[in-house]
Order: structure tokens, then sequence, then C-alpha cells
């Protein structure tokens, strides 16, 4: 079994949530429990969920946890168009 660190998903997720934490840095304090506060935890979620469901270490939990993170990757695709405008 891979050690969920070694996936490029995962990697290229937890290099994401730094991004986000950065840049969400710089918003308006007003925007503190809205836009940042959601998407920097819908962002952190991805590879929580991809590392959760590796650890569970059976084929079918895997999937459902890469289902969950792929939900999450788009409900944060949302927020970030909405931040964008």
């Amino acid at each position: 079994m891979v050690n969920f660190q070694e996936l490029k998903v995962w990697v290229k997720a937890y290099k994401l949530t730094l991004a986000a934490n950065r840049t969400t840095s710089t918003f308006l304090a007003i925007e503190l429990y809205g836009l940042t506060s959601k998407g920097c935890r819908y962002c952190a979620s991805i590879p929580i969920n991809i590392a959760e469901g590796y650890g569970r270490n059976e084929n079918v939990e895997i999937c459902r946890f890469i289902q969950i993170a792929m939900g999450l990757a788009s409900e944060l695709e949302y927020y970030l168009l909405l931040a964008q405008d």
C-alpha cells in the first residue's frame, strides 16, 4: 500500500491548502468568518479525506474518501469563484 504522502494528488492538495492560507491572510477582516474560513476549511479537508481513506487500508473506504475529497474540491471551486468576483 502506498503512503498517502507519496500520492501526487495529496501533495498538490496539501500545497493548495498552504497557498490558500497564505492568500486569505490578506483578505479583509470582515471576511474572516465568511469566505476565508469556509474556503480554508474546504481546502484543508481535501488532503485530510485522502489521508483518512488511505488510513483505513481498504479499497472500498479509500474510494469513498476520495469521492468525498472530490466533492469538497467542487465546493472549494465555488468559493474560489466567489472570492474572485
